[in-house]
Formats: C-alpha cells, structure tokens, sequence
C-alpha cells in the first residue's frame, strides 16, 4: 500500500499575508487585524540577516491585554514571536503536521525563496490531510 497524499503546504496555505514593521503599536496592530479579518500578522525583517516575526491575537492578550499595558505605547517588537517557525513550501503537509505538532504551534510562516509567500495552519493541513 502506498502513501498517495501529497499535498503541500502551499497547496493548503493562505496567501493572506498582511506584513508590519517591528514599531507598529499593538493599538495599529489591532487596526490592521479587523481591517483584514486575519489573526496574525508577520513582522517584517529588517535586513537580509534578520528573522521574521509573527504576531497573533493571543500573544496581544496574553503579553498586552493580560497584564494591561497600553496598546497605544507597546510595540509590536515588544510582544512578537521571533523568529518564528517557518517551513517550506514544497514540504508535504504530512511532515508540516508533524513539525507543527512537535513543537506545540498552530501556525507557521511559509518561505519560498527566502521569502515569506504565506501562512499555513495545522487546522487547514489537518482538514486538507484527512480528506485526501
């Protein structure tokens, strides 16, 4: 019996991929996540060398919300996560299953080329996975 599920994460992916600068206040942060209806917003790197980072709505209410800080004077540099978890897009949604669950995340950034093209979470590959 083969294996013919061989999906990958770009087939599942979204490529709703909302990008800010690391000095964007939580306050415009938020802005930004209604305007989109998205969860999660990638910080952008600075330069070559640099990581990405990601921002989601329950690092704002676990590092901002929580312990009540002004989302007017908290960056997003303050509270993001980085770098964070990345893979490509070519991998099969069955090792990015893995990957994501190894480490205890329900998201990652997807990179095609060195460069972020898209998010892809372990809900979606899961479903996509299962349907196969």
């Amino acid at each position: 019996m083969t294996d013919t599920k061989h999906e990958t994460v770009k087939d599942v992916m979204s490529d709703k991929l909302v990008m800010i600068d690391g000095l964007t206040t939580i306050d415009n942060a938020l802005d930004i996540m209604r305007k989109h209806q998205i969860s999660s917003l990638v910080v952008n790197r600075r330069d070559e060398s640099d990581e990405y980072g990601m921002i989601t709505a329950t690092d704002i209410a676990n590092e901002v919300v929580v312990p009540d800080l002004s989302t007017e004077r908290t960056s997003a540099y303050q509270v993001m996560q980085k770098p964070v978890l990345s893979m490509r897009a070519n991998m099969n949604i069955r090792y990015a299953i893995r990957l994501l669950t190894k480490f205890k995340v329900s998201r990652a950034l997807v990179i095609d080329n060195d460069e972020a093209v898209g998010i892809v979470t372990l809900r979606d590959m899961l479903l996509r996975y299962t349907e196969l």
